[in-house]
């Protein structure tokens, strides 16, 4: 009997993992019941049983009107009851963008030849000269250390660099005057520039990013195009956009900022159609030196002056902020670096009509103008910022962890302090990997919201780790701010790139999982507009239709999780090879896991799982570390699967595996019904728990890759301003590492001879005389030694100052 116990579950397991269709599968089911029947092991009260069960249930499932009648009708009508209703701007949320690379993550079978046939991102021959020449140029102007202690400010002569040379235009097409540059080559500005300034790289963003710019674009009348985007090309206008007020922040719905539609007078005209406006903001990047804001507020029209509603809704609007009634306000200090940000206010300030953006019809639809507009920031803009940080950082602390020694020896040989750099490096590769991968999406015609937010929240708290990480191995040289530390302003900063463009906790634990699994998952959406569809026929049969395929992708999954977990996903079809393939077939596992959890969340908990902030956070934290797998291995083959590069793909996988077990693991633990928690548990890790993350001996390898010159370290930290410069904060410890690279050998003659007592510890000046004296070292030798010695003290050196100021001594 339990032969056929097994017989039956094999099966339907095998049906469910292949998804066949329902027919199918069911026939299978009827086929091996039918054999059954005429066994030994059959008697007649179970024969009756089984039978029953199969025509009563299995059959009718396939039988549309009786199933429709019994089984989705109640349950059409249940949910219609229980379904909270979806506001306007939650709706506007879920339609903005397109679904991606995360909908196969919620498939539990992802198909890879979408993103592998993605081409390799390129900057095209223009973007790579503008990289080669104005980019170059402006990070050799910028010093921040006057920029942020000395100016307050960018110097006069950058700003004009920036506008002369159209870094505030990178989006803007060419038929306007703009540069046009690829998601890809707007990144890669912003990301090189980042190293050198915060400031520089917040105020070259901020035009290219949310803001009049990609509004106008997207939804400007043809006049406000023609008018404004040649303005904003050569800097004759400088744009910001105030969102967030004193009362609102991530809730726009809250936004107090009022328009009534109204008429009045306007440059000497009367009975002029427009909007009388109210509002107050903060936190508006570049706002205390903008000629042009960008406005969004709640619009109102009482007098029905544009149609029957009355509130029509978020409007975005285009106002010169020597409007009357505009007080551009003063600026906000924002954590040492200096870039323009304050706040601005209205009081009573008309506006025609056709200064709405997309004029009158546009009125009401700002939230989705928004929501559409985000991905520059969210998918460009800051994961370059992140990521150029990271660059920046894993080229300088190895190379300043080879040239600061403790007890002879270079800090970077200690185990403690290479736990650091592999963790600076590994997550540096993940950093820029996610972003290469989102931006060829982009190029690619794109425009995943959810990932936007992925990429946004995890690329930031990432360099916040890699930056405190760096903080860790600098020490002293780390904190104490001046002229020579490139580091103090970046943990400064820090701060900024998580709060800004919605705070991460918000991104994380409301957004990426709450907006995902309705936009991502194959049937969920399908369900919801079936349930608010105004024909309740039409209705019926659309859920009816997604809900059986969904009970079936449900079945699926969880036959699936079971078997990869049994097999550690051995045999599952994928492409690659070596490790590369292993990775893919982890992915394939955690992707099924993934589905059935959240099935199983969505399922139990409905419209409250958007409430459980702290689940939908940490099945956030899944969906984002299979996305950071999927790009890690999209971009180690695209670098053309390198053996020598093998070190740092292999930790980014582990450790990006074991951060999305451990995030499954906090919500079987903390499931709303322990024993459904305790029952999927088993079935997502039938034996143990699979992922370790990192080995030490891994990290060992990857830690050495910053520690010396070598075409992994370069392909690491590619597109970051490089200098040797001995009086430059960076190059000094560039210069340094190679000038103590230079002189290994012979400071290894150096310490044998004092070993074996030749010679003894003494200042370096006598020590080197007395190498010469002795032969040990000739004369070449000692002058590697002596430079070395002398680059070294430059790079670990930390400024000083007068006791009473700033006054570098």
């Amino acid at each position: 009997m339990l032969t056929w116990l097994v017989i039956f579950l094999f099966v339907i397991g095998t049906a469910a993992y292949l998804r066949t269709p329902q027919v199918i599968w069911n026939v299978a089911l009827g086929g091996a019941l039918l054999i059954f029947s005429f066994t030994d092991y059959a008697n007649v009260s179970s024969l009756l049983i089984l039978w029953a069960l199969y025509l009563v249930v299995v059959v009718p499932i396939n039988m549309p009107h009786i199933r429709q009648k019994y089984m989705s009708e109640p349950l059409l009508e249940f949910m219609r009851n229980a379904m909270p209703s979806i506001s306007q701007t939650e709706q506007e949320a879920l339609d903005a963008g397109k679904v991606w690379w995360e909908a196969e993550l919620f498939s539990g079978d992802p198909d890879y030849s979408k993103i592998r046939e993605l081409p390799e991102p390129k900057l095209s021959d223009e973007e790579q000269a503008f990289m080669d020449g104005p980019v170059e140029e402006l990070c050799r102007m910028l010093d921040d250390w006057k920029i942020t202690n000395e100016d307050y400010d960018l110097p006069e002569d950058v700003w004009e660099f920036l506008k002369k040379n159209k870094f505030f235009a990178m989006i803007i097409p060419k038929s306007y005057g703009g540069l046009e540059f690829s998601a890809l080559g707007h990144s890669s500005v912003v990301l090189k520039v980042a190293g050198r300034s915060i400031t520089a790289a917040v105020t070259v963003m901020v035009p290219n990013s949310l803001g009049p710019g990609e509004l106008l674009m997207r939804y400007g009348t043809e006049e406000q195009k023609n008018h404004y985007l040649p303005r904003l090309v050569s800097g004759e206008d400088i744009p910001c956009f105030g969102l967030t007020g004193p009362e609102a922040g991530s809730d726009a719905g809250a936004m107090p900022d009022t328009g009534v539609v109204c008429r009045g007078e306007f440059n000497g005209e009367k009975d002029v159609l427009g909007i009388r406006l109210n509002w107050e903001k903060r936190y508006i990047t570049l706002g205390p030196v903008a000629t042009l804001l960008g406005l969004a507020f709640k619009l109102f029209d009482p007098d029905h002056l544009l149609g029957e509603k009355v509130n029509l809704g978020i409007t975005l609007a285009l106002i010169k902020t020597n409007t009357p009634g505009v007080d551009i306000g003063n600026r906000h200090f924002t954590s040492n670096h200096m870039f323009m940000n304050g706040p601005n206010r209205g009081k009573d300030v008309f506006i025609p009509m056709d200064w709405v953006i997309g004029g009158a019809d546009y009125a009401g639809k700002g939230w989705m103008m928004l929501m559409n507009c985000l991905s520059e920031g969210r998918a460009v803009s800051l994961p370059a910022l992140s990521t150029g940080a990271g660059k920046y950082i894993s080229y300088y602390t190895g190379a300043y962890a080879r040239v600061r020694k403790q007890f002879k020896i270079p800090i970077g040989y200690f185990e403690g302090v290479e736990e650091a750099l592999a963790r600076i490096a590994g997550q540096t590769y993940i950093m820029d990997s996610a972003r290469l991968l989102t931006l060829s999406g982009l190029d690619a015609g794109e425009s995943p919201s959810v990932i936007s937010g992925v990429i946004k929240y995890q690329l930031t708290e990432r360099m916040r780790q890699v930056v405190n990480d760096a903080m860790d191995v600098h020490g002293g040289h780390g904190i104490c701010l001046g002229p020579n530390n490139y580091l103090g302003r970046a943990y400064q900063g820090i701060p900024i790139s998580i709060t800004v463009e919605g705070a991460n906790i918000l991104t994380r634990s409301m957004i990426v999982f709450g907006q995902g699994v309705i936009r991502s998952h194959p049937y969920l959406l399908k369900e919801v507009e079936a349930v608010n569809h105004p024909d309740p026929e039409q209705a019926l049969i659309l859920f009816d239709d997604a809900l059986f395929r969904h009970m079936g992708f449900i079945a699926s999954n969880l036959f699936r999780s079971l078997w990869l977990g049994l097999t550690s996903a051995m045999f599952v079809g994928v492409p690659g090879k070596g490790k590369v393939k292993y990775y893919y077939k982890q992915l394939t596992r955690m992707s099924s896991c993934f589905a059935l959890l959240s099935d199983a969340c969505v399922l139990i908990l409905g419209g409250e799982l958007k409430r459980k902030e702290k689940l939908s956070g940490r099945l956030a934290d899944v969906l984002s570390n299979l996305y950071l797998v999927t790009a890690v291995l999209k971009h180690y083959e695209d670098q053309g699967c390198r053996s020598n590069d093998l070190p740092l793909m292999q930790w980014a996988c582990e450790d990006s595996l074991y951060n999305a077990q451990e995030a499954m693991k906090g919500v079987l633990r903390n499931f709303p019904i322990p024993f459904i928690g305790h029952l999927l548990n088993f079935v997502i890790f039938p034996l143990t728990k699979p992922y370790a993350g990192a080995k030490d001996k891994l990290g060992h390898k990857v830690a050495r890759l910053l520690l010396k010159p070598s075409d992994t370290r370069d392909r690491l930290t590619k597109d970051i301003y490089i200098t040797d410069e001995e009086t430059d904060p960076m190059g000094r410890i560039e210069n340094a590492l190679r000038r103590v690279l230079a002189a290994e050998e012979p400071e290894r003659k150096l310490r044998d001879a004092m070993r074996i007592g030749l010679i003894q510890q003494q200042p370096v000046d006598a020590l080197i005389k007395k190498a010469i004296e002795l032969e040990i070292l000739d004369k070449d030798e000692a002058d590697l030694v002596k430079a070395s010695y002398l680059a070294t003290q430059n790079a670990i050196r930390v400024d000083e100052f007068s006791k009473t100021g700033w006054k570098p001594v």
